[in-house]
C-alpha cells in the first residue's frame, strides 16, 4: 500500500533552519505532484508548498516564500522542505502529501490522494 513518511521534525530556536524529508513507498512517485502542508493547534491544515512531478514547478504560501524550499529527488521516492528562517509561527505538524500529477499545484487538501502521518515542528521564541 501508498506510505508517506515524513521525518526531520523537531526543535528549533527562531531564525534557525530544519530540513523535513518524506519518504515515498506503493506508488509512482514520479508521476506524483507532491505537496507540503502543516496545521497549528485549533487551526485548519494549511498549503506550505507544492513541487510538480519533475521538479521543475515549484509554488509556495505567500508566509513561506523565500524562506522555505522544496525539493524532490525520484531516485530516492524522496520529496523535501528545507526551512530557514524560522519564526516561532512555523510550529505545527507538518504533512507531505501526492496529488497525481495534472500538471497543476493544487493548495487544496482535497485535491491530494495520500498523506503522511506527519511531523512535529516547534520553534521556540
Amino acid at each position: 500500500q501508498v506510505q508517506l513518511v515524513e521525518s526531520g521534525g523537531g526543535l528549533v530556536q527562531a531564525g534557525g533552519s530544519l530540513r523535513l524529508s518524506c519518504a515515498a513507498s506503493g506508488l509512482t512517485f514520479s508521476s506524483y505532484a507532491m505537496g507540503w502542508f502543516r496545521q497549528a493547534p485549533g487551526k485548519e491544515r494549511e498549503f506550505v508548498g507544492g513541487i510538480s512531478w519533475s521538479g521543475g514547478k515549484t509554488y509556495y504560501a505567500d508566509s513561506v516564500k523565500g524562506r522555505f524550499t522544496i525539493s524532490r529527488d525520484n531516485a530516492k521516492n524522496t520529496v523535501y522542505l528545507q526551512m530557514n528562517r524560522l519564526k516561532p509561527e512555523d510550529t505545527a505538524v507538518y504533512y507531505c502529501a501526492g496529488d497525481w500529477d495534472h500538471g497543476l499545484i493544487y493548495v487544496r487538501t482535497d485535491e491530494y490522494d495520500y498523506w503522511g502521518q506527519g511531523t512535529q515542528v516547534t520553534v521556540s521564541s
